[in-house]
């Protein structure tokens, strides 16, 4: 069985996708665009441009976004106007005419790639997805798992609680999305162990419901602050040791193996130590515009991954439809199944798909 933990689909994006208004989902979208690995080019004469102008420099909230008439456009481009030029960033893959991705996509590409099942996630700039997940997983029982979503910063608040109620009790999610990076809606107000956000980790904790988080190294966007909210969340976890928790994206390249292998710091193996944690083994989506097919950097990280943490605890993920923009889904997967030499067939079952499924409960005999 092959199980995907890392894919999305979506309303259209000139819509509110979830969120209370299309300005918020607009503006979701131009904060996580001014730091992105997507390519950035102007529209005039296809000049490499970058996303300089979308942001003022040291205000990581959203009130540093900066006023360029940002936009949906089509053909997978996000859209700004910086000092009379047209600008266009490459977020989606060219050939999505339209930005909505409608769950027969996914399916239609599972089908193609073969992959029987996938984990939705949700939030940020793809939209609040909570009730179409829900609505994909209730039609598609043996193929999706939904995610819910919440504004993280305000995750503690009762408003926001309610909803995590809602998703469990009445749309049946057993899972949740949450973005570190998405505190920036508010200004970084508080770290993840403040006191604002306890309430929160507790109802988690309380109700078993399966936390699905992407760190950020922000506001700071440097190893330091990576590190600063990785020791939060270990103190969370420190509280809360019964939090099941699914780390999405790998661990950054960047800052742990800039010379091509992995190097953790014991602070973080610390916190990644914690059971049940598993690890996304995901790199076409970050580094697919850097290194070509079949990666094989990619594959000697994963190689790292098995060996600082053994393959029952890596899972395979694609970060469909996005990656696209870089390979094709097939090969999103074929650089792991088909090469990965290194792995013996029980560690690929493992990693493509049956420490998912044991996370998420998904049911083999219903794929």
């Amino acid at each position: 069985m092959i199980v995907d933990c890392h894919a999305h689909i979506f309303a259209p994006w000139t819509g509110a996708c979830g969120h209370p208004t299309p300005e918020i989902h607009k503006r979701y979208l131009q904060r996580v665009v001014t730091r992105t690995v997507a390519p950035a080019f102007r529209l005039r004469d296809g000049k490499r441009a970058d996303t300089r102008a979308l942001f003022r420099a040291g205000d990581e909230g959203w009130t540093g976004l900066a006023d360029v008439d940002f936009r949906v456009g089509r053909f997978g481009r996000l859209v700004f106007t910086h000092e009379g030029e047209d600008y266009a960033i490459q977020y989606m893959p060219v050939g999505m005419q339209e930005q909505v991705a409608p769950p027969e996509l996914m399916l239609a590409q599972m089908m193609n790639a073969g992959v029987d099942h996938c984990v939705l996630q949700a939030g940020g700039g793809y939209g609040a997805m909570t009730g179409m997940n829900a609505e994909a997983e209730r039609h598609h029982p043996g193929r999706m798992t939904g995610l819910m979503h919440v504004d993280e910063a305000m995750a503690g608040k009762p408003e926001q609680l309610a909803e995590v109620d809602h998703a469990v009790d009445v749309l049946k999610l057993r899972g949740l999305y949450f973005n570190v990076d998405s505190l920036s809606r508010h200004g970084w107000p508080w770290p993840l162990d403040a006191s604002e956000m306890e309430p929160f980790w507790d109802k988690l904790a309380r109700r078993g419901i399966l936390l699905c988080l992407e760190m950020s190294s922000g506001p700071g966007y440097d190893m330091a602050g990576y590190m600063a909210n990785l020791a939060a969340f270990g103190r969370v976890l420190a509280r809360h040791p019964s939090l099941r928790v699914h780390m999405a994206m790998s661990p950054p390249v960047a800052f742990f193996a800039p010379n091509g292998r992995y190097e953790f710091p014991d602070e973080a193996l610390a916190v990644w130590r914690h059971q049940p944690m598993v690890f996304e083994a995901m790199f076409p989506i970050t580094y697919g515009g850097v290194w070509d097919y079949p990666y094989p950097e990619a594959q000697t990280l994963i190689a790292d991954m098995r060996d600082t943490f053994g393959a029952e605890r890596l899972m395979w993920g694609s970060d469909m439809p996005n990656v696209e923009r870089f390979c094709t889904y097939k090969q999103s997967l074929d650089y792991v199944r088909r090469y990965c030499f290194f792995l013996t067939a029980r560690e690929k079952d493992l990693i493509l798909g049956e420490t998912c499924a044991a996370f998420y409960g998904i049911d083999k005999a219903s794929v």
